[in-house]
C-alpha cells in the first residue's frame, strides 16, 4: 500500500468520517442522500501520526511505517461502516484513508464529488465552537454542494419531515 495523498473520485457522494458519533451521523445521511440518488458513497478519513491508530501487531518499541498506520486507519474506518455496510447493502460504499488535513483534502476532492457531508463538530477543536473548523472550511471552500449534519442526540434516524426534506433535497440535487 503506497501512502495516499489525494481522494479518489469520481461524482456521488463523499463523506468525512473521523471517528466522532457527528461523523457517524453524517455517514449515516450521506449513505441515505446516496441511495435517494443512486450515487456511489466514498467514506474518508484523513490521518496523521499524532491520530492514526497504532497498528496492532507491532512489537513495543517498533515504530510503525508510514503504509502501516495507513493501513491501520482504514482498518479502523472499515470497522466503523461495517454496521452501515450490513443496514445499506444496496449502496456502494468504499472506505478511503488520506494523509493530510481533513479540510485541505475534503477541498482538493470537491471538484470531483457530487455532494460532500461532513458533521457540525469533531474530534478536533474546543468543546464550545459551533460549527467544526473542518466543517467551516469545507462549506466556505468546497466547489461542490456540502451539507453539515446535525447529530441527533435523542435518535439516529430522521423525523417525518426532515426525511422529507431530505427526499426533496436528493431531488434538488439530481443533475437531470
Amino acid at each position: 500500500m503506497s501512502e495516499s495523498k489525494t481522494i479518489e473520485i469520481d461524482g456521488g457522494v463523499l463523506v468525512a468520517h473521523d471517528g466522532s458519533a457527528e461523523s457517524e451521523a453524517a455517514t449515516r445521511t450521506g449513505v441515505r442522500f446516496a441511495a435517494a440518488l443512486k450515487a456511489p458513497v466514498t467514506v474518508v478519513r484523513a490521518w496523521n501520526i499524532s491520530t492514526a491508530p497504532r497498528p496492532g501487531d507491532v512489537a513495543p518499541g517498533y515504530i510503525p511505517s508510514f503504509e502501516e498506520f495507513e493501513a491501520s486507519t482504514l482498518a479502523a474506518l472499515e470497522e466503523d461502516l461495517a454496521p452501515i455496510r450490513g443496514e445499506h447493502p444496496d449502496v456502494s460504499l468504499r472506505a478511503a484513508v488520506v494523509h493530510g488535513s481533513p479540510a485541505e483534502k475534503l477541498i482538493d476532492a470537491s471538484a470531483h464529488a457530487d455532494l460532500i457531508v461532513v458533521g457540525s463538530r469533531g474530534h478536533g477543536g474546543f468543546a464550545g465552537l459551533l460549527l467544526g473548523s473542518v466543517s467551516e472550511q469545507v462549506v466556505r471552500h468546497a466547489v461542490c454542494p456540502v451539507l453539515v449534519d446535525k447529530l441527533r442526540h435523542e435518535d439516529s434516524a430522521p423525523s417525518a419531515g426532515q426525511a422529507r426534506m431530505e427526499e426533496a433535497l436528493a431531488s434538488e440535487l439530481k443533475l437531470d
